[in-house]
């Protein structure tokens, strides 16, 4: 009867607690690095002081203009890189943690497979 409530827990609430972490750490990982936030402001101003609009003779709006278009170009730069570096930190997450949930599924064979390997004779060479 413990066996039976133990395997039943395995497969079923443990599994599935263990989904839903997978699923939050995923969406962790996303607000970590601000994922959607970075795409909807992707080509704002970078750490611009002043981006309000400039008044003055042709030479100075000509300047505002060229700071501007720095400020965005190096804004999207960063914003990219630090999508990318996100996207790369859940596809990580998502190959590690698809292991681990196999590994979830079958560990409870193992002790199984072991015992017949043992049976059988089979020895593992480490060479």
């Amino acid at each position: 009867m413990f066996l039976v409530g133990l395997l039943g827990w395995w497969y079923g609430d443990g599994w599935r607690a263990k989904v839903r972490a997978t699923g939050q750490q995923i969406v962790d990982t996303a607000q970590y690095f601000s994922i959607g936030q970075l795409v909807s402001t992707l080509f704002a101003p970078f750490r611009q002081i002043s981006a309000g609009s400039v008044s003055g003779s042709i030479g100075a709006q000509m300047r505002a203009l060229a700071d501007q278009l720095i400020s965005r170009t190096i804004g999207s730069i960063v914003r990219t890189l630090t999508i990318f570096a996100g996207i790369i930190a859940i596809i990580v997450i998502v190959i590690v943690q698809g292991l681990m949930l196999l590994l979830w599924l079958t560990a409870p064979l193992l002790p199984i497979i072991g015992s017949i390997a043992a049976v059988i004779g089979w020895v593992p060479s480490w060479r």
